[in-house]
């Protein structure tokens, strides 16, 4: 599986999903969150799922990443994928709207039909119960645990375990042969 190459001081992680996976990894299943409408999101409803989590914002370079994960989203849905947005607005002040303001833009600009949570920190004391998860199972470069910038995003196979991480630079299109691999295994 290829992790994120192209920048060697960005997080990201070269990892193979293969053999990972045989044990649930029951902690993920019971994360809970909220989405942008303040609905609860229990993450039990994700079991037998492939997820694909990224830190997202409206104001940053690599927005139009929007585009790319709502792709992946159309495209392997009925085959088990589950894309989950988390705005943050601790990188440059890049996601400043209210959750209103982020789901119309989303919506408007990128036809973006996959779940957007609550508008939340990634890192530091008031990061959220997910991303605390998901980095200490898959650190980044060197073992960073913290994310660097808008659009990292994380792989979560069919049975809770952090498979990937990948840079903001690396495109979504460029992770769809690790989704492949990681939605034929453990079915």
């Amino acid at each position: 599986m290829a992790g994120d190459n192209s920048a060697p001081a960005a997080s990201s992680s070269s990892s193979s999903a293969s053999g990972a996976g045989v044990n649930s990894n029951d902690d993920f299943y019971k994360l809970n969150f909220k989405t942008l409408s303040g609905q609860d999101y229990p993450f039990e409803q994700l079991r037998g799922k492939v997820v694909l989590i990224a830190n997202v914002a409206s104001k940053c370079g690599f927005t139009p990443q929007y585009k790319g994960l709502e792709a992946l989203n159309k495209k392997y849905a009925e085959k088990g994928l589950v894309v989950l947005g988390f705005p943050t607005n601790q990188f440059g002040h890049q996601e400043p709207g209210s959750s209103e303001e982020i789901q119309e833009f989303c919506q408007k600009n990128y036809g973006v039909t996959f779940t957007i949570m609550e508008k939340s920190d990634v890192n530091g004391e008031k990061e959220n119960e997910v991303f605390k998860f998901i980095k200490a199972a898959r650190p980044g470069l060197l073992g960073m645990k913290r994310i660097k910038w808008n659009f990292e995003k994380f792989l979560i196979d069919r049975h809770g375990n952090v498979v990937n991480r990948w840079s903001s630079v690396t495109a979504p299109k460029d992770i769809e042969e690790d989704i492949e691999k990681t939605l034929s295994q453990g079915q």
